[in-house]
């Protein structure tokens, strides 16, 4: 917010009288005033000054993104999310995963489905899919089968990926296909304004829901862990370099890797999962295990800890779907 300093509204001269009514302001040398020659100068000179001030702290952080070298991974297609989305955050941390991993870009392959997050693969510097609702985990998972050699990775909002293609899930994961999928979990329906989506709290009010949510959300994690996922993680869309961390550790697991990212939708959600409770709420998570492919402890944190972050769950000796069938192949 822009404030106006103290000494500019008591310093400087107070004019008054028919021509001059009573006003204060800062003090002007003597010849540039506002109106004058002089004084015109005065501003195109204070204007550029602020101007090359601001132009070159614009070019110190550029060279700060540019010697980072993740920008590579965008595409020149600029976001179309609302100012403040938690989905600029989640995509920071993917490019900065990317480029620590040295992915080539046409290695990539993203898909999504549809709703807010069904553009994400137009903002990424690769080869996408922009598939139906709720079926980038089944395309991915074709498109994983035919071109193993691809890293691959399914995106999905929670009205996305756990109402209409809800019935996909269980089968990657069961499956173990060898694919990265990460939820951008904002708890509503972002694109259609507002309703009520399968993690909407109970008794939230909504747009198609005006009284309260009458329904039981569902529990992403819990999800994942029961449908076997080898690899099960929450991250937190306030924090890229927790993202990041879990987006190459889930891209790195051979099998089926299952990222949900607690994210806001600043437009449609002014009272639940906003950026300020969920900052108060978000914490590391604590399994109290000794080893993090501990299942009973893994469902008991994803019961208990709704705001936890970090990795639930991962069985790194469990064969993903491709090396099954390479095995059944050569019986």
């Amino acid at each position: 917010m822009n404030t106006i300093p103290t000494d500019a509204v008591t310093s400087g001269p107070v004019r008054s009288g028919p021509d001059h009514p009573a006003v204060s302001g800062p003090a002007t040398e003597p010849g540039t005033e506002p109106g004058t020659a002089a004084g015109k100068a005065a501003e195109t000179a204070a204007g550029s000054a602020a101007g090359t001030e601001q132009a070159g702290y614009l070019d110190e952080k550029l060279a700060q993104v540019r010697a980072m070298d993740f920008l590579q991974y965008r595409s020149p297609d600029l976001p179309t999310w609302c100012p403040g989305c938690g989905y600029f955050g989640i995509m920071d941390a993917f490019y900065k995963a990317c480029r620590e991993l040295n992915l080539a870009h046409e290695n990539i392959c993203a898909v999504s489905g549809i709703g807010c997050s069904g553009r994400t693969p137009i903002f990424i510097n690769s080869y996408g899919f922009h598939t139906l609702h709720g079926r980038s985990i089944p395309v991915a998972t074709g498109l994983k089968l035919a071109r193993e050699d691809l890293t691959v990775f399914a995106m999905a909002g929670d009205g996305d990926a756990l109402g209409i293609g809800g019935g996909h899930l269980p089968h990657a994961a069961r499956k173990n296909i060898d694919i990265t999928f990460i939820l951008f979990d904002n708890s509503i329906y972002g694109l259609t304004k507002g309703q009520s989506s399968s993690t909407t709290p109970y008794e939230m009010k909504t747009n198609s829901h005006p009284v309260g949510n009458p329904d039981t959300p569902l529990n992403p994690v819990k999800l994942a862990l029961a449908y076997g996922a080898s690899f099960v993680a929450r991250g937190y869309a306030g924090d890229p370099e927790g993202m990041k961390q879990l987006i190459k550790a889930g891209t790195l697991h051979r099998g089926f890797s299952f990222i949900q990212i607690l994210t806001p939708c600043v437009t449609f959600d002014k009272t639940n999962r906003t950026w300020k409770a969920l900052k108060e709420k978000v914490c590391s998570l604590n399994l109290h295990a000794p080893a993090p492919d501990n299942m009973e402890n893994a469902m008991r944190a994803a019961e208990n800890e709704p705001y936890g972050t970090g990795i639930f769950y991962q069985d790194k000796d469990r064969p993903s779907y491709q090396d099954i069938l390479r095995r059944m192949q050569n019986v």
